[in-house]
């Protein structure tokens, strides 16, 4: 079993074998805030902070049969004790977790980290009802707002599910443009439906050009920054040189949205074929605006 979902398991532990799916990912939250390392990363979602990975944990202990899901709690009727399986570390701050937050209700836990984490309640819709007008004031500060238009790039390589949509978030990204040719991927979130889902519930429209995109036997031989050179110079011959139709409607999707994103893999901008994608539109006559990557 992974570590994370131990990490779980032990936090049911200590609650007698449920906990509401609110409260749980409040004190999922508050413990990952402790950590050197989190297990979990969260977004800013309708009820605060929350984590679809740790949710995609969850719901596949529902499927093992470790967990029970109701409308609105998990319940558990594992009887292995797993704060003995983690490290030292974990367990000190899931018992801290325990002692400071065990006897707060959903609401409290809200309250809580909203006040104490604002970013996160940037998109809740229980925030009216449970802060004052000085902590929605406070909480208003942290929502990302630009009428600058910005033609942004972003690469998953390396970063989670959240921490990628904290990016988009936090740079008011309103339409991801999907520029991969396979717009498939091994890694959890990423593949073009799921995508689609999560972009979707926190606002962010998605469109997909795979024609703009590199196929994957074209990249399979890619060792050095030369051979990532060589492809590139393939690329903007054959590729970018045949769709400029594309790379127009991408400018209007600009113009129209202000603040989108081209996506794809790689971390590093100079080995991904999205710079030269961008480059190519920056290149266009009507544009004339910043690109910028994150």
């Amino acid at each position: 079993m992974f570590y994370r979902r131990k990490v779980i398991l032990a936090l049911f532990q200590l609650f007698d074998g449920q906990l509401e799916k609110i409260r749980l990912q409040k004190l999922l939250f508050l413990f990952s805030q402790r950590q050197q390392k989190a297990l979990y990363d969260f977004i800013p979602y309708k009820y605060g902070c929350y984590s679809y990975s740790a949710n995609a944990d969850l719901t596949t202990m529902v499927k093992k049969g470790i967990l029970t899901e109701t409308e609105s709690s998990f319940i558990t009727q594992e009887k292995t004790d797993y704060l003995i399986a983690l490290n030292e570390t974990d367990k000190k701050l899931l018992l801290e977790i325990k002692s400071l937050y065990g006897k707060m209700n959903s609401n409290t836990l809200m309250k809580h980290t909203y006040t104490n984490y604002p970013f996160f309640a940037v998109n809740s819709i229980k925030a009216k009802e449970i802060l004052t007008k000085e902590e929605l004031e406070r909480i208003n500060c942290y929502k990302p707002t630009s009428g600058k238009t910005i033609l942004f790039t972003i690469g998953y390589e390396g970063i989670s599910l959240e921490e990628y949509l904290n990016r988009l978030i936090k740079n008011d990204i309103k339409l991801l443009v999907d520029v991969r040719n396979n717009p498939q991927s091994m890694k959890y979130g990423f593949s073009k439906n799921q995508l689609i889902k999560y972009c979707e519930s926190l606002g962010i429209k998605y469109i997909h050009f795979p024609e703009v995109g590199i196929q994957s036997e074209q990249r399979q031989e890619l060792k050095t920054q030369i051979d990532y050179d060589k492809l590139f110079a393939t690329y903007k011959k054959g590729n970018l040189a045949k769709t400029k139709a594309t790379q127009v409607s991408i400018l209007n999707l600009l113009k129209q949205y202000k603040r989108i994103a081209l996506t794809c893999f790689e971390a590093n901008i100079c080995q991904c074929h999205r710079k030269h994608l961008a480059e190519s539109i920056e290149s266009l006559p009507e544009f004339e605006y910043e690109t910028k990557h994150i």
